[in-house]
């Protein structure tokens, strides 16, 4: 309860400097591919390996599935943003906020409405056949 009350907590604080960082980083490279995947490399790289697995799965499920979407960083996580820019979806590593899950989330700007309700972010605790045939149904829908 004292930590909501004293505000942001230290990795959200630190999320936050990161997407500071990015912004200014975004607007020297421009939209420029080659940068977007470095910086997702090095955040994949600097997660908990279980995490990093995880991550570099679904960067890769997103080069084939969705070739057009741009990675980059959001916050700090690999992200994947639509040819106006907008992250559709993203990465969120376990470790970084201290949840027992990685997340893979969609944003408001990802195609994946069903109706009234559908969900936007999903717990990946480990990668299967029938996982990873799921999360690429997800990022195809996400880039339509």
């Amino acid at each position: 309860m004292a930590a909501a009350a004293e505000g942001l907590t230290k990795e959200e604080r630190d999320a936050v400097k990161d997407r500071a960082k990015e912004l200014r980083e975004e607007a020297k490279a421009g939209k420029n591919r080659e940068a977007g995947e470095k910086s997702v490399a090095k955040a994949i790289a600097d997660m908990p390996e279980s995490d990093a697995a995880i991550a570099g799965r679904i960067h890769e499920l997103v080069a084939e599935q969705a070739p057009e979407l741009m990675p980059k960083t959001w916050y700090g996580q690999p992200a994947y943003a639509n040819t106006e820019g907008k992250v559709v979806l993203f990465v969120q590593s376990a470790a970084k906020f201290k949840t027992r899950y990685c997340t893979l989330g969609f944003s408001e700007d990802a195609a994946l409405d069903d109706g009234e309700m559908w969900p936007t972010s999903f717990a990946v605790t480990k990668l299967t056949p029938t996982v990873e045939k799921t999360i690429a149904e997800l990022i195809q829908r996400a880039a339509a």
